[in-house]
């Protein structure tokens, strides 16, 4: 394949991936149902490349989950394991706000407050699938501005932006809370004192995680016959 034809399909690869999560989030495709990947490239009359490279994709978010000869499901996480991955995102997040705040700058902050009147924005329009893009763009920049790969790298690992994305899944799940969530972060990260950054970091977490093991916790976690 030329490198022009790679490209291509990667570009189609990636508008496939957003809008199966867009369906995703709509409820199209509900946690353990099963993505057809013959169906999916009929819909989008392409052929079954680039929908392989999209499911590759998201089981790389931890979106969906692909088995061999059984194809790819949505996948449902327990309850555990997103408070787990929680609880060591506050851990890290914290460590990165500590690192980031001597190298903050008024242009960093203009864009992580833009991140957050998009959020604010994407909610009065009940749009999840941009407030969950938003909501992992303003926590990766954060992380990013501490200037430390090793930790992004591992920051990266807890796929920060399937687990927003879940918490958006739920039924029932309201965006604008998820929106309303994150100016105490940046209110503290404008007075550039660490301790309240931390501390606006792991209230963020502890409210999340609070919300998070109710919904998520009342779902049917058991994947259809």
């Amino acid at each position: 394949m030329s490198h022009d034809g790679a490209n291509s399909r990667s570009v189609l690869a990636d508008k496939v991936k957003d809008r199966l999560l867009q369906d995703i989030l709509a409820g199209r495709y509900p946690s353990n149902s099963r993505i057809v990947e013959t169906k999916v490239a009929r819909e989008f009359g392409i052929s079954q490349a680039p929908v392989r490279e999209a499911l590759r994709g998201l089981e790389a978010l931890g979106v969906v989950e692909l088995t061999p000869f059984r194809g790819a499901r949505v996948r449902h996480p327990s309850t555990g394991e997103l408070l787990e991955a929680y609880a060591v995102r506050t851990v890290l997040e914290a460590l990165g706000a500590r690192l980031a705040m001597p190298r903050m700058t008024d242009a960093d902050l203009d864009d992580l407050a833009a991140y957050v009147e998009e959020m604010q924005r994407a909610a009065r329009e009940g749009d999840r699938h941009a407030v969950a893009i938003a909501d992992a763009g303003f926590h990766d920049r954060i992380v990013r501005i501490a200037g430390n790969a090793t930790l992004h790298r591992i920051w990266r690992s807890l796929e920060p932006f399937s687990r927003t994305y879940i918490t958006l899944v739920v039924p029932g799940a309201d965006a604008r809370w998820t929106a309303d969530l994150h100016p105490p972060i940046l209110d503290a990260l404008r007075q550039r004192d660490p301790e309240l950054v931390v501390e606006a970091l792991r209230q963020h977490f502890a409210e999340a995680s609070a919300k998070l093991g109710h919904d998520w916790g009342v779902t049917d976690p058991r994947p259809p016959r």
